[in-house]
């Protein structure tokens, strides 16, 4: 099976759950925030929407250097956050589809400072960045909801709210 086929598979299936739990996203909390450290609601939720546009452009340039600072421009109007999401993923597995299997062999570096700290295939992008990295951040969105009391979607089966 090509990479990409089983990319856009597990796309389809966890796109579905990080709309799910970007819904729930109460738009009059996402100033609250667990801790002085950690992100806002709405910096959190607007980081995860925004990474399949950022995996994006990481693929088409082939180098990515993170600039430091949290999420700017979080959308203030219900339901923004989701549709935003939505738009990205769609245009990211466009993208994906277009550039085919050895497009994605092809090699990417992570910059600092101007000087490579990691090489690998845009395949790892697409792992590490755009799935795991979306995973653990909607771990962490869960617990912002739990934290607010907002029923937490069922992800995988059921939740504590859901599917019983």
């Amino acid at each position: 099976m090509p990479f990409i086929d089983s990319v856009l598979k597990e796309l389809e299936r966890e796109s579905a759950s990080t709309v799910r739990i970007l819904e729930r996203v109460p738009y009059d909390k996402l100033d609250w925030s667990p801790h002085p450290k950690s992100m806002t609601l709405g910096e959190l939720a607007w980081h995860i929407a925004g990474i399949p546009k950022r995996v994006g452009q990481m693929l088409r340039e082939g180098v990515f250097e993170p600039k430091p600072g949290r999420p700017a421009g979080v959308p203030a109007e219900t339901g923004a956050i989701a549709e935003g999401y939505r738009q990205n993923i769609e245009d990211l597995k466009n993208q994906i589809v277009a550039m085919g299997d050895e497009a994605l062999r092809e090699a990417f570096s992570m910059q600092r400072g101007g000087q490579t700290v990691m090489q690998i295939p845009k395949t790892g992008v697409v792992r590490s960045i755009l799935l795991n990295h979306t995973y653990h951040h909607r771990g962490q969105l869960s617990v912002y909801l739990r934290l607010l009391d907002v029923p937490v979607p069922a992800m995988y089966g059921v939740s504590a709210d859901e599917g019983f």
